[in-house]
């Protein structure tokens, strides 16, 4: 069965930290522009496709993001979120509660530990080798995906959510 609502996390892939460029305009390092479109393939290959993607305007999960949208088998719908930049959990869920209920699935593309604390927070259950994992490191290109029973994003709140799966690239090869 599928549930009601899904939220994807995707933390921006390994960046570079090039002499003199600001925190916003960091881009991927090569270990990154791999394993950006490892992500997106699994996604793709695992119909783990977004209705909307909020994505930060770092530099950094911008390009995360052209890489995985390449590998998604249609058009997704997407929106730069400067609220998601550098931010607390309690930031990002406010994020999420203004999405519109018609949204079935939602992706945002953004930084630690801003995501893992929020991750952590709406996670009740799940996989207990996932959960662990997740809790423990949640890595460069890491995606967590969480299903919700709920009706709408405004109802998340922490331990309403279900760690359907926790993967990194490495997890995946």
């Amino acid at each position: 069965m599928l549930p009601k609502h899904r939220l994807i996390f995707l933390r921006h892939a390994k960046s570079a930290w090039p002499d003199g460029a600001a925190d916003l305009e960091r881009p991927l390092a090569d270990r990154g522009r791999k394993a950006a479109p490892v992500i997106g393939a699994y996604m793709a290959r695992e119909k783990l496709i977004p209705d909307l993607a909020l994505i930060s305007p770092a530099r950094r999960a911008q390009e995360t993001w052209k890489f995985v949208r390449r590998a998604l088998s249609k058009k997704v719908s997407e929106r730069e979120a400067a609220d998601i930049y550098e931010v607390s959990a309690e930031r990002i869920l406010d994020v999420i509660w203004a999405v519109e209920p018609g949204i079935r699935t939602l992706l945002i593309v953004g930084h630690n530990p801003g995501m893992e604390n929020a991750a952590s927070l709406i996670v009740a259950d799940g996989d207990a080798d996932a959960v662990g994992r997740m809790r423990e490191k949640f890595p460069t290109a890491g995606l967590a995906v969480i299903d919700l029973d709920l009706d709408g994003w405004d109802e998340i709140a922490a331990g309403t959510g279900y760690l359907a799966r926790f993967v990194t690239p490495r997890s995946l090869g």
